[in-house]
């Protein structure tokens, strides 16, 4: 069999193939022995491997995995539109009940228009990013999005956030719990987590309100007490399980959506995501929508 490359999809043997990994470096460790660094498919984790425990992923088995994967995104999508017309019901109604149009007795025939949080995204992962903006575009949601490795990301943040002025800012890319290590503590232990509390420290010195700018940070396997405690509101990993790519999308996306007067649910943003409470958490935080109207028809 062809040896393995950089740019290979593989799985490893020892974990049952449990995660798809792109190989992104060969490098030789102790005793001369051939290792891989590794970025998850769908997974923001990172990982280093013995060549030996890593086997091929056949391209028919990665294109029906890459198939269940965008069934199970189109599903969640389609929820989050029924979740967000329900919504807009709710704040339509508010609207014509405190008497912002007297023509109209319920929501019916009003012509409005919706303004959504903004998003500036900053990834350590270029591939990653991109299916974030798209699916932001999918939603609807402005977002401004940079490629930027987790290490650099906290002396970027100042200027973009000036650049931009976002309502909300996700920090992400890679991160795990480096294999050999067991205090979960020790935040030396992980690939990441202290750059991301160092970019959210440094984002808290432009805008220390948890109200005016809403923070998500975090990848796979994360620090998620130190990142909150960084002055985070949301952050991967109570339990230092792998996130989904598109987890911090659907986190910000819930608060894009949820108008400015109301404070969201923790379990309506954690239950929306595809991890779900293993791998996010955080603390009450209020909406950054608005809807308008009329809507000016030119």
């Amino acid at each position: 069999m062809e040896e393995i490359k950089k740019g290979d999809v593989v799985g490893r043997k020892s974990y049952n193939k449990d995660v798809f990994f792109k190989v992104i470096e060969i490098y030789f460790g102790l005793s001369n022995q051939k290792y891989c660094k590794l970025k998850g498919i769908h997974y923001r984790l990172l990982a280093d491997s013995p060549l030996e425990d890593l086997v091929r992923v056949e391209s028919s088995e990665l294109a029906q995995h890459m198939r269940e994967h965008a069934i199970k995104s189109s599903e969640h999508m389609n929820r989050i539109f029924a979740r967000r017309e329900r919504d807009r019901e709710l704040v339509l109604g508010r609207a014509v009940q405190h008497g912002h149009n007297n023509k109209v007795s319920n929501g019916n025939g009003v012509n409005g228009f919706d303004i959504p949080g903004t998003v500036l995204h900053i990834d350590g992962d270029s591939d990653y990013l991109d299916l974030c903006l798209t699916s932001y575009r999918q939603l609807n949601i402005p977002a401004d999005g940079y490629n930027i490795e987790e290490g650099q990301q906290s002396k970027m943040v100042p200027d973009l956030l000036k650049k931009h002025q976002p309502d909300l800012l996700v920090i992400t890319g890679h991160d795990g719990f480096v294999k050999g290590e067991n205090d979960f503590s020790d935040i030396n232990n992980y690939y990441s987590s202290k750059f991301f509390v160092e970019t959210v420290k440094a984002a808290r010195q432009y805008e220390k309100s948890r109200d005016d700018l809403v923070i998500f940070a975090g990848a796979c396997q994360s620090h998620y007490e130190a990142i909150l405690k960084a002055g985070a509101n949301f952050a991967s990993s109570p339990q230092r399980v792998m996130i989904h790519a598109y987890d911090p999308v659907f986190v910000v996306e819930k608060i894009a959506y949820t108008s400015i007067y109301d404070p969201i649910s923790i379990k309506e943003i954690i239950t929306g995501t595809i991890t779900g409470y293993n791998g996010i958490g955080g603390m009450e935080t209020r909406g950054k929508y608005r809807f308008g109207m009329p809507k000016s028809p030119y």
